[in-house]
């Protein structure tokens, strides 16, 4: 169908082109973005950093070849495993540090499909014009032919290596072999190798990259057993670089050592339980830990079973930070080879599990900028991924699998309905200041708001004590929400008790809390606050409300259409009040295919250059965001005749005695019912609140439901009486 736009309501153009197209021409990453981003850094700090690492790599280029000379070690190998290592650097104790990759030779479960075209969301997202980079034992193998030119060999190196061959394909691969398609299948990748990651990523945070890859780590068999679970300068390094670039974020494997024994001191239990897994990077505030999950999913998308991998290596960290963050699936991952151009291979690991993840957030990054003219900040799209995970086994965060398993549907619709049903807010927090925000519980879903931000370095390091319990945490801030004198706390872990469910209390080590409140009704207060002194004076921080009712925008159908006055070339149509609500008015002569469409908030609207002697037809419909669409109304039909404009034929959407319709058990699990005075000739159509009819039929009993996705329904009832719509939730 052809729309043609007259005019239009301030910020909402381009979101009605949107709705009209039903999905997204994509503008990815483009110069102007990236400048806009690094001038809000400064250049100049992450630029002394950089130069004090360079000296730091030249110093440990020396290290290391002494060593190798004295202690005979090999500088780098393959093992019989096929993983690849080689020493990377010497730790503050005299320690080699190995980097090894997280893979085992042998779907991805984010619900990344669901943003794609013709997916579950029907975005259209695929990464097109996006950048991420990915730091491996070597650069990919980039004249694959599921590359297509969009793998990039930024380190001009000559070491192709298998392991990031794999990891960049289950990035960005075309899809020419279907089961091998990566997650973000247009976005181009910038492949390198580890020697100098930690320099080279600082170089590209400052230029304005989004995301990064990173599926290795140290080798866990060749280091103290102290070093598990530690902030290390390692560790805060990399939170140097995220702290400095806020746009930037760290995506990064847990590691496979869960069955390694190799750490004989852990912070809780037996080794064998495989506890206290985590090294290096890993345990950084700022980035994203990735462990890997087995999952079975639904047609869709909705999570059926989900557990921790048996080799994804646990946490917790020494001061009992929620590490790993989140899970994605690493199990029997098909993609790119490096042998040739044109082979594959099955690989399993967190090394599969993290691309799944970062591939998503990249999309969602796309999907941000389409949808707001702009990225999100790296605490933000956390956040994001950090609320709407999929929770495993017991409610709140554990030590195997963090918050849960990756859901990119759950997070896209959140970003759908921000400012309707969801809160996006990036704010900051002075020396003393406490912020504070009234929110209305929607009643349908579960109340929950968190918080999410990118702390500055923290002030110790380990340089040698056993599961030292030092928080890393530098700014504390708080999350509470109130009403009627009691309050409710964050989720919380106690690393003492590492194998228990989570509790709610005061959280004094994650930089990201989040507050759950089940069966929420009426208004409450959400605060955030800060305790001691802010490091720099000011803490900048993402707050993500779900659950509640932002706007008083309703998306019911728009009714009681009719004529208002006409003069000798327009006339005026009319319907009821909506508060807050966007309003699409469509009109065109009858018998013709182009709508001629406008976008108003008042409910009237003038309907111009109009011809005596046509019959025209307009139409209605209520918009609160890209994801709260209704129906259109029964068009409105005339015949314009200058002032004497009449009704040529018009079907009410109710009569004067009215349709009454409700809708139990609300919310709905398997079935609904109607409760209508209605006739045999009754007619039912499911409405999503995009807009989209998913299920429709003759009303005869009870109307199965069990089929359809967690949300928000219109259910519009049709009978001889006129038409009548109710919202339900299905659970």
């Amino acid at each position: 169908m052809d729309y043609r736009i007259i005019f239009n309501a301030v910020g909402v153009y381009f979101l009605i082109i949107l709705l009209h197209v039903g999905g997204f021409s994509v503008f990815g990453q483009t110069q102007n973005a990236k400048e806009q981003i690094k001038s809000t850094y400064n250049q100049a700090k992450l630029g002394n950093l950089i130069s004090q690492w360079e000296e730091e790599h030249r110093l440990n280029t020396s290290k290391i070849g002494t060593a190798l000379q004295s202690k005979g070690w090999k500088k780098s190998e393959k093992l019989s495993d096929g993983s690849f290592v080689s020493v990377q650097e010497i730790g503050t104790d005299g320690t080699a540090i190995f980097y090894t990759t997280f893979s085992t030779p042998m779907g991805q479960a984010s619900r990344a499909n669901a943003l794609y075209s013709n997916g579950l969301l029907n975005l259209g997202l695929d990464g097109s014009g996006m950048n991420v980079g990915v730091w491996d034992a070597g650069v990919a193998l980039t004249t694959h032919q599921e590359f297509n030119g969009r793998a990039i060999n930024a380190d001009q190196s000559d070491e192709i290596n298998l392991h990031g061959t794999l990891v960049t394909g289950s990035l960005i691969s075309t899809g020419i072999k279907p089961d091998a398609k990566g997650t973000a299948y247009g976005a181009t990748a910038l492949t390198h190798d580890w020697t100098r990651d930690k320099i080279e990523v600082a170089q590209a945070a400052a230029e304005g990259l989004l995301l990064s890859n990173h599926s290795y780590g140290i080798k866990t068999d060749r280091v103290p057993n102290w070093y598990f679970g530690s902030y290390i300068k390692v560790s805060q390094d990399w939170d140097k670089i995220m702290y400095h670039a806020p746009y930037y974020l760290m995506v990064t494997a847990a590691g496979n050592a869960q069955n390694s024994y190799d750490n004989e001191n852990p912070n809780f239990g037996k080794t064998a339980d495989g506890f206290d897994l985590l090294l290096g990077f890993t345990t950084s505030k700022n980035g994203l830990t990735i462990a890997g999950a087995n999952t079975q999913f639904g047609s869709n998308g909705e999570l059926k079973e989900a557990n921790v991998a048996g080799y994804s290596s646990f946490g917790p960290v020494d001061d009992g930070r929620i590490k790993p963050d989140l899970a994605g699936e690493g199990s029997t991952i098909l993609s790119t080879a490096s042998a040739h151009n044109t082979s594959y291979q099955t690989s399993a690991g967190t090394s599969m599990a993290a691309p799944s993840v970062t591939g998503s957030l990249l999309l969602l990054q796309q999907y941000h900028e389409e949808l707001f003219g702009g990225y999100m900040k790296a605490a933000t799209l956390k956040g994001l991924a950090l609320h709407t995970t999929d929770d495993v086994h017991a409610k709140g965060p554990d030590y195997k699998m963090g918050w849960g398993i990756m859901n990119a549907k759950a997070a896209a619709e959140v970003l759908q309905n921000k400012d309707y049903t969801t809160l996006i807010n990036e704010e900051s927090l002075s020396q003393d200041e406490t912020f504070s925000i009234t929110v209305t519980a929607n009643g349908i879903e579960p109340l929950m708001a968190s918080i999410s931000w990118t702390d500055p370095e923290g002030e110790h390091i380990n340089r040698g004590e056993l599961n030292a319990m030092t928080p890393a945490l530098t700014n504390d801030l708080d999350i509470r929400i109130t009403k009627d004198g009691e309050t409710f706390f964050p989720w919380k872990l106690n690393p003492a008790k590492a194998n228990e469910a989570a509790t709610r209390g005061d959280n004094q080590v994650d930089p990201f809390e989040r507050v759950e409140l089940a069966n929420a009704k009426g208004e409450y207060t959400i605060t955030v606050s800060h305790k001691g002194t802010l490091k720099n004076g000011i803490q900048d921080f993402s707050l993500i409300v779900t659950g509640a009712q932002i706007s008083l925008c309703n998306i019911d159908i728009p009714s009681n259409l009719d004529l208002d006055s006409s003069d000798e070339t327009s006339t005026s149509i009319i319907w009821s009040e909506a508060k807050e609500t966007l309003f699409e008015v469509q009109y065109r002569a009858y018998g013709t295919d182009v709508w001629n469409s406008a976008l108003l908030w008042d409910n009237k609207a003038p309907l111009s250059n109009l011809e005596k002697g046509t019959v025209y037809e307009a139409r209605v419909r209520s918009i609160c965001s890209e994801n709260a669409v209704s129906e259109f109304s029964e068009t409105l039909e005339f015949e314009f005749n200058g002032a004497a404009t009449e009704l040529y034929s018009y079907v009410p959407l109710s009569y004067n005695d009215g349709l009454e319709v409700s809708v139990y058990p609300n919310p709905a699990v398997h079935q609904i019912s109607v409760q209508a005075e209605l006739s045999k000739d009754a007619e039912y159509s499911i409405v999503t609140t995009s807009g989209n009819i998913i299920k429709k039929g003759g009303i005869n009993g009870s109307i199965d439901v069990s089929s359809l996705s967690s949300g928000l329904y219109v259910l519009v009832v049709q009978d001889y009486a006129g038409i009548k719509s109710t919202k339900f939730y299905k659970n």
